[in-house]
């Protein structure tokens, strides 16, 4: 996404639902710009329209996420992609910064074929030219739109891979990388078991609270990938666990 659709995003997520010359004036463009910019963010899935008003999120969680601390999460993803090569066979779990490191991974990683359990991330990246997505069965979730349940074990079981790289929802000293949902964590063990490294996507403030289902990767995780506001306290507390940290600029 451009600058422009990063600013369309934030006033959306600001005011929830604004018309579309109210954009354009916030923006200091045309009308016509700015209709051409909503057309392509819907298509994308990221906003809806409706009679003259561009909406955000609509009822799609992820959806939502997405579009919160865009920026962030792109820097994330591009210093993600770095450990992939071209050709490469990765598996990406659900989540925003997994879908636009899905994207970005697409973009730039020619050959690079995709294992996902998240038909939000296949659906976001299937206008990139040469996306390869292998998309995991399952049980639906239909708010975030991702497979889970023992069919998707089955599924995972088919693949090894060098790297999963996976979403949190937060963190405890105690206890490690958390999720809000269960089977959402099963997921995350399921895929985990069959990739030599896990890595972790987030950004920073996901290390300021705690979630309800410990994730409890099989292995650990072995690296995440965050914003340069990460309080060096989190960063002291994850590098004394023995994960390895890197900073987006």
């Amino acid at each position: 996404m451009n600058k422009r659709d990063s600013a369309i995003l934030q006033l959306l997520n600001e005011h929830g639902r604004l018309e579309v010359s109210q954009l354009a004036k916030e923006l200091g463009v045309s009308a016509v710009t700015v209709r051409k910019d909503l057309d392509d963010l819907e298509r994308r899935g990221v906003i809806r329209r409706e009679h003259g008003f561009a909406v955000f999120g609509g009822c799609d969680d992820v959806n939502n996420r997405l579009a919160y601390h865009y920026q962030e999460k792109q820097r994330i993803a591009r210093e993600a992609a770095k450990l992939v090569s071209p050709g490469e066979t990765v598996m990406i779990e659900s989540g925003s910064c997994c879908a636009l490191l899905a994207e970005e991974i697409a973009r730039t990683r020619p050959g690079t074929t995709i294992i996902s359990n998240s038909a939000f991330i296949a659906s976001y990246i299937r206008r990139v030219e040469g996306a390869a997505v292998v998309l995991l069965g399952g049980d639906f979730q239909n708010d975030a739109q991702v497979m889970v349940g023992p069919v998707l074990r089955v599924c995972a079981e088919q693949f090894f891979v060098d790297k999963l790289f996976i979403g949190v929802d937060g963190y405890s000293e105690r206890l490690g990388f958390m999720a809000n949902n269960h089977l959402r964590a099963q997921a995350v063990r399921d895929m985990a078991r069959q990739a030599d490294k896990v890595i972790a996507v987030t950004e920073s403030s996901k290390f300021d609270r705690t979630s309800t289902v410990p994730l409890a990767v099989p292995g650990g995780v072995r690296a995440v990938i965050t914003d340069s506001s990460l309080r060096l306290e989190a960063e002291q507390m994850l590098r004394s666990a023995g994960v390895n940290v890197y900073q987006a600029e």
